[in-house]
């Protein structure tokens, strides 16, 4: 299959929902008929994103909040104390139902949906991403063919499920098969006897010395300061343990026998066809209505204005939309939506029951969001980023983004990724930023041929040069050239554009 899609030019002069301007939004938008995974790959690489099936750029040096296209690089990626902190939350609420005390403001991935058409619906609308093997890169298809022999009869989302970390499933599609998450036993009273004793100031001080001494003439020295009445050490060998845990150890921290809640997460295709999705739809969209009422002020009736459809199966490949569904004893109380793409898991939208908001879902998904792209990893190398969706620097509640380390921006001119580092100074003295300091560098996929981009007008499929000489339409030709110039010259070439 090709992506298909149609472009709807500009849309200005309409309500941000950071800055609450009134008409300081400006975008480009198209709505995807079909969209395959490497298209919409592509496509986030130059700056654009999904709202169900509309896909819109922003135009950077127009609107009143730049939205800049942030990835972190998951392979290096280090919890920080705050994201530690979320973590250890969640553990003593599964371990011994603790409810934290005071309000704790949560990080959903994107906690607006203004550029969305009226009417879409995250669950029942959301892009039904295919694979197509004919447009992946060979590497791509090279790994998807040979796990596609090995997997012929599995279900889809089956073949996300056969990587495991420390023995444990990050993601699954079967509720018999859950991920356990575990916590800390709860400390006793007095010494804890897996520690070694505590020691006196002085006796460390003598220890540290004769470390030294030892280093510089191990057998003498060693000698000698027996000779004075010292014991042998009482400190064993440093162990590895000392190094930071990583992201895995932090997430499946071992649970007592009675712990006070279960947790799973389930990874479901987003297809009707697929019984999990089936089964969990009517919970999942009772969520869906319940959060956007709590959290964003919609209307009920207003949630699931939308024509149902019934997506086709997910890829064999396994890539393409999926929620992951968090259920805690039996409930659903979050949904990640997430797309997971030849060089990324991108994060499309989370909600969650608001009376849970005490265990900062939105963080703490983030962070099972990395861990599963890591996972992914192992199995594919090449897919080793994990999309955010857009960091807005003018807005206080859209930075935190930046914090989840090592990260890139994107450069709105040349689509080359930049250190986040680099780039703050700037976006400190100015909203809009070229990222990228070379003043000679250009975006190497501009629109160069637009001639050859594809049309598919009255049922055939055609290039743009014999197309324009049906047209007589002046401003049929500055649309077309528009979407070149915003899609790059390699999707041109792929996508089909519609025109009636």
């Amino acid at each position: 299959m090709a992506s298909v899609v149609e472009y709807k030019g500009l849309r200005a002069g309409y309500h941000c929902g950071y800055c609450d301007s009134k008409e300081g939004k400006a975008s480009c938008g198209m709505w995807a008929h079909s969209m395959t995974v490497q298209d919409y790959q592509d496509l986030i690489d130059r700056g654009w994103r999904r709202s169900g099936k509309y896909v819109y750029k922003p135009v950077m040096n127009q609107t009143c909040c730049p939205q800049y296209t942030i990835r972190c690089r998951p392979l290096q990626f280090q919890p920080s104390k705050s994201h530690k902190k979320v973590l250890k939350k969640m553990l003593k609420f599964l371990a011994k139902g603790e409810v934290p005390k005071g309000s704790c403001e949560d990080e959903p991935m994107d906690s607006t949906m203004d550029d969305a058409v009226a009417g879409d619906f995250a669950l029942i609308n959301k892009l039904d991403i295919q694979c197509d093997l004919k447009t992946l890169s060979d590497d791509v298809k090279e790994s998807l063919e040979s796990e596609g022999k090995n997997s012929k009869k599995e279900e889809p989302h089956e073949l996300l499920q056969s990587q495991d970390f420390v023995g444990e499933k990050l993601g699954s599609g079967e509720p018999s098969h859950s991920v356990k998450v575990h916590t800390i036993p709860k400390p006793g009273k007095g010494a804890d006897l897996s520690k070694p004793p505590c020691r006196k100031a002085k006796e460390i001080r003598k220890e540290r010395k004769r470390l030294k001494l030892m280093q510089q003439n191990p057998a003498e020295e060693l000698e000698s300061f027996q000779a004075q009445g010292h014991p042998p050490s009482l400190f064993p060998p440093k162990a590895k343990s000392n190094q930071p845990k990583s992201l895995e150890d932090l997430i499946f921290e071992s649970l007592p026998e009675n712990a006070s809640h279960k947790l799973e997460v389930r990874l479901v295709p987003v297809s009707f066809e697929d019984p999990e999705f089936k089964s969990s739809f009517s919970q999942s969209f009772s969520l869906y209505v319940k959060y956007q009422v709590a959290i964003h002020q919609d209307p009920p009736d207003e949630c699931g204005k939308t024509e149902a459809e019934t997506p086709p199966n997910g890829p064999d490949c396994g890539y393409g939309s999926f929620h992951q569904q968090y259920w805690l004893d039996g409930k659903i109380i979050a949904v990640g939506v997430i797309d997971i793409l030849p060089n990324c898991v991108s994060s499309v939208y989370l909600y969650y029951d608001p009376d849970y908001s005490f265990l900062s879902l939105g963080v703490y998904s983030a962070l099972r969001e990395i861990a599963f792209t890591r996972q992914l990893h192992e199995k594919t190398s090449q897919l080793s980023y994990y999309y955010m969706g857009f960091y807005i620097h003018s807005c206080p509640k859209m930075k935190y983004k930046g914090q989840y380390r090592p990260s890139d921006l994107l450069c709105p001119e040349t689509y080359v990724w930049v250190p986040i580092e680099q780039c703050l100074p700037s976006l400190e003295n100015s909203k809009y930023c070229r990222f990228n300091q070379d003043p000679e560098a250009v975006d190497e996929d501009r629109s160069t041929e637009p001639d050859r981009l594809q049309v598919f007008h009255k049922r055939a499929i055609m290039p743009y040069g014999v197309y324009k000489k049906q047209q007589k339409d002046p401003s049929e030709e500055a649309a077309v050239l528009q979407y070149a110039s915003l899609v790059g010259q390699k999707c041109s070439e792929r996508m089909l554009l519609f025109r009636n």
